[in-house]
């Protein structure tokens, strides 16, 4: 085990950070100061270079503790439920950091607009998630609702589910965005008869369904509704 005391002061991550600054810091180094302790057999440093081999694109990337879950985390000796969770939030901050605009009041003009919202976050999610983007008259964002999280090929929901929000807040308009976790955006036939089935309902309601945008990897295929 390389002990942290054994390393020179300059080169320990704390010590290197005061020193020169962050953005010297490998990717390694930043996690091993979130990871803050080792163990007796590993260095908090050993720590957070096998944890930087959980990821499965094999780069030198951090954008995998966006996907690895919990439990993931968890398992890899030196870290534990609570540093898994700190993991996580860092993960989860630096998506949310990724996005800077400002969502409400945010107008929509092109399909483009949803999709550049959603690409980053969805197309690294492994299990099915499904959202609704709340509009007015005017094509500007309300709200937007996560209204289920499925596995890694189906998602479960049903039409009272996405239409009982935009019901009571009086949205006049909808559009709903998923993701393929196996990257391929084409529409199964179940997210097509789904669609059709919640256009017509909405319709019922006075709500218009704009779109239905299904995120792969990179890429993005939308569902044609029917006319009605």
């Amino acid at each position: 085990m390389t002990n942290i005391k054994n390393i020179p002061t300059s080169e320990r991550p704390y010590e290197k950070m005061l020193m020169y600054g962050e953005s010297i810091l490998t990717n390694s180094e930043l996690l091993s100061i979130i990871i803050k302790t080792g163990t007796k057999e590993k260095s908090s440093i050993e720590i957070a270079q096998e944890l930087m081999n959980k990821n499965m694109d094999n780069s030198n990337s951090l954008r995998f503790l966006q996907t690895i879950s919990i439990q993931e985390l968890s398992k890899i000796n030196g870290i534990g439920t609570v540093k898994a969770i700190e993991l996580k939030a860092v993960g989860e901050i630096a998506k949310r950091m990724s996005n800077p605009l400002t969502i409400n009041r945010l107008k929509i003009k092109t399909r483009d607009d949803i999709v550049n919202l959603f690409m980053e976050e969805l197309q690294n999610e492994k299990n099915e998630v499904l959202k609704i983007v709340m509009l007015d008259n005017k094509n500007i964002i309300k709200k937007i609702s996560c209204i289920a999280v499925g596995n890694e090929s189906n998602i479960f929901t049903n039409i009272k589910a996405i239409l009982s929000e935009p019901v009571k807040a009086q949205i006049p308009k909808i559009i709903l965005i998923h993701n393929h976790p196996s990257g391929n955006p084409t529409p199964s036939n179940e997210d097509i008869e789904f669609t059709r089935k919640l256009e017509k309902a909405a319709k019922l309601l006075d709500i218009i369904l704009l779109d239905h945008i299904v995120i792969g990897d990179g890429i993005y295929q939308n569902i044609e509704l029917s006319s009605l």
